[in-house]
């Protein structure tokens, strides 16, 4: 295609010959630039004045590119959940970028082939949750997304256990308010992801191997948390362990093991009341159980490894009177599906969800509190779409 501009404004495609002609002109100057897709021109305009006659002769030199690339670009909305998004380009070609303050995003430089988008941000979901592209000779436009403000968005712990060498295959657990186990990849990184707002204890593990620190405290509070990072030290001498049961089950079954003094670990207990700690180097442990709504006896042992594993370090869990907080609302005055609970142990929060699904009735009981602890309620409406209203008023619950 050329394009005409100057004293008048036109285009014309030239023909199987690359001729072209622009008719009906008035005397005046004009420039011509000639385009085509994987084809640059030499040279790239000409400036021509017509006076009096016809002009002809004016040529152009084409050249087809060796390696010619385009673009992919879309738009995330709405703006408010694509301003910032991490958009990854993965195919032909492995990229990243992020999308500007009106959700629009441009990969470029691209070779033919086929690519995926995915978009990311904390707190979002996408639909759709990826694209498939394929580059055929021309730039890609109007690859859109829709971004979804989670109601009750999750996040996510990570980190390293370095050299990788110790750290590929650790078995990395997570304790706290959600309990969970994954394994390092052979850089010795780790993930666990989907994870509410709490306190969470990361400890890694690996058969002849130490780490530095022994386990980690990561506190999640609306952003993930990273660079919860470990040192792994191959073992040089041999090591025992400790081990015991908490009976009965009821209070064994997923109480939290500490164990302190010559080395420092958290470790749960199986469904039967059994724990263990392995990879000890001989000197002096203390051992505390510990388990919503039970004590123990003893509260704690004191350990000694000499040369030998150690067993039958027991416990007996009682469980302690039971309590809990009824909790009533008045109903919303709008169409609602239910309502959200959320609870805290700080005035004015944060709060954590407490129920697994809505609640359809206007009360509410929560079970799972602990004497001596002074707690803090609010209620949300949710609707049928999913949307979730603002917090109520706080009320408060201490418990004897």
């Amino acid at each position: 295609m050329v394009t005409l501009s100057g004293a008048s404004s036109a285009t014309a495609m030239a023909n199987s010959a690359g001729a072209f002609t622009f008719s009906g002109l008035r005397n005046g100057t004009y420039t011509l630039t000639p385009s085509r897709t994987g084809y640059t021109f030499n040279p790239t305009s000409q400036n021509v004045t017509v006076s009096g006659a016809t002009v002809t002769g004016v040529s152009f030199t084409a050249t087809q590119q060796v390696n010619p690339t385009y673009s992919i670009s879309g738009t995330i909305s709405p703006a408010a959940g694509g301003n910032g998004a991490t958009v990854t380009l993965s195919g032909a070609a492995s990229a990243t970028t992020t999308a500007n303050s009106s959700g629009a995003f441009t990969f470029s430089g691209l070779a033919n082939g086929t690519y995926t988008l995915t978009p990311s941000r904390t707190g979002y979901t996408f639909n759709p949750a990826s694209q498939n592209v394929t580059v055929n000779g021309a730039a890609v436009t109007g690859v859109s997304f829709t971004a979804i403000q989670q109601v009750n968005p999750t996040y996510s712990i990570s980190g390293t256990i370095s050299p990788a060498a110790g750290g590929n295959g650790a078995t990395v657990t997570l304790s706290g308010v959600t309990s969970a186990t994954t394994t390092a990849n052979s850089s010795g990184n780790y993930t666990f992801t989907g994870l509410s707002n709490g306190a969470y204890a990361v400890t890694p593990s690996r058969t002849g191997y130490t780490f530095s620190p022994v386990s980690q405290s990561a506190t999640v509070s609306g952003a993930n948390v990273t660079g919860v990072n470990f040192t792994a030290t191959a073992q040089v001498g041999p090591t025992f362990s400790i081990s015991g049961t908490i009976s009965p089950t009821t209070g064994g079954s997923g109480a939290t093991v500490t164990l302190s003094g010559a080395a420092n670990a958290v470790t749960t207990s199986n469904n039967t009341g059994v724990f263990t700690f392995t990879g000890l180097a001989n000197g002096a442990y203390m051992v505390t159980p510990s388990n919503v709504g039970y004590t123990f006896t003893p509260v704690n042992q004191s350990v000694t490894v000499n040369g030998a594993n150690v067993g039958a370090v027991n416990f007996t869990a009682t469980a302690l009177q039971a309590h809990s907080a009824a909790l009533s609302w008045t109903a919303s005055t709008s169409t609602v599906s239910g309502y959200n609970v959320y609870r805290g142990t700080v005035n004015g929060g944060p709060y954590t969800l407490i129920n697994t699904s809505l609640v359809t009735g206007v009360s509410y009981t929560d079970t799972a509190v602990q004497s001596g602890v002074t707690y803090f309620y609010v209620t949300t409406a949710v609707d049928s779409s999913g949307v979730e209203s603002l917090d109520s008023n706080q009320v408060t619950a201490v418990i004897p």
